[in-house]
């Protein structure tokens, strides 16, 4: 028997092993989504800190607003500029299908990618509240060890995500999801050519919008690993976000306060 048979065989008993506990690819992601984000509206803050060789060059400020349609299972996002004070007041929009940036002093609003970058390594998709399940298509390629962001090694389902839409911010995502918890661990996250963009850890999982969720995230570029950047959560509150809010007419009059 030769070892790449062994391999494939091995890799195929642990895919048929998982199933046989109920648990596909499909349902691992919709339950990871669970612990990153609740089902009810809600606001976070979230800052951004963009690390050269471990030291901080810059930072920003979101106010992030996220409310899930009953119908597709994905979120709407309205993001809002805190900080620095140059930016405040600019806002992106996701209402469903299409990714809108306003900027205040025009009163316009124009389209754009969800690649766009923010700071860093961090690009407007970075920091949209989504459920993955709604945007990919799941395989299980098997379960492994782990090491997490803190260097802890944890027994993960591997999965591989490709876009089963336009929604998707990623054309492709590797996934490492922790067993039993359902905690997110790790993703490799790729261009459409199929070029490794970046690689983000999960970490620090406290209490936060009623559950056991990861407070940061740490995206770090794939070519140069000395560039990171870290999306950092806090303030986050249960509120009821009006559907006028994510209408792409309604941003010049939006009031937030």
């Amino acid at each position: 028997m030769t070892a790449t048979f062994r391999f494939s065989a091995l890799a195929a008993l642990l895919i048929v092993a998982a199933t046989a506990h109920g648990q596909t690819a499909t349902e691992i992601v919709a339950a990871a989504d669970n612990v990153r984000n609740p089902n009810a509206a809600f606001r976070s803050t979230i800052r951004l800190t963009e690390y050269i060789h471990g030291r901080e060059r810059d930072h920003d400020t979101l106010v992030v607003f996220s409310k899930e349609d009953p119908v597709t299972r994905q979120f709407r996002n309205l993001v809002q500029y805190a900080e620095p004070a140059r930016d405040a007041g600019k806002r992106v929009l996701l209402d469903g299908r299409s990714l809108w940036f306003f900027d205040p002093a025009s009163k316009q609003s124009v389209r754009i990618s969800p690649q766009q970058r923010l700071i860093g390594q961090a690009a407007v998709g970075d920091v949209l509240t989504v459920n993955l399940a709604a945007d990919y298509a799941a395989t299980l390629l098997g379960t492994e060890k782990m090491a997490d962001a803190t260097r802890v090694e944890r027994e993960c389902w591997h999965l591989d995500l490709k876009a089963a839409n336009d929604r998707a911010v990623y054309n492709h995502v590797e996934y490492w999801v922790e067993h039993g918890t359902f905690n997110p661990v790790k993703m490799k996250l790729y261009s459409d050519s199929g070029r490794l963009l970046k690689i983000a850890y999960f970490r620090n999982f406290a209490q936060r919008l009623g559950a056991l969720r990861p407070i940061e995230q740490i995206i770090i570029d794939a070519v140069d690993t000395s560039l990171a950047t870290t999306a950092t959560l806090s303030d986050d509150a249960f509120q009821d976000v009006p559907d006028v809010w994510f209408q792409r007419d309604y941003l010049p009059r939006l009031d937030i306060k």
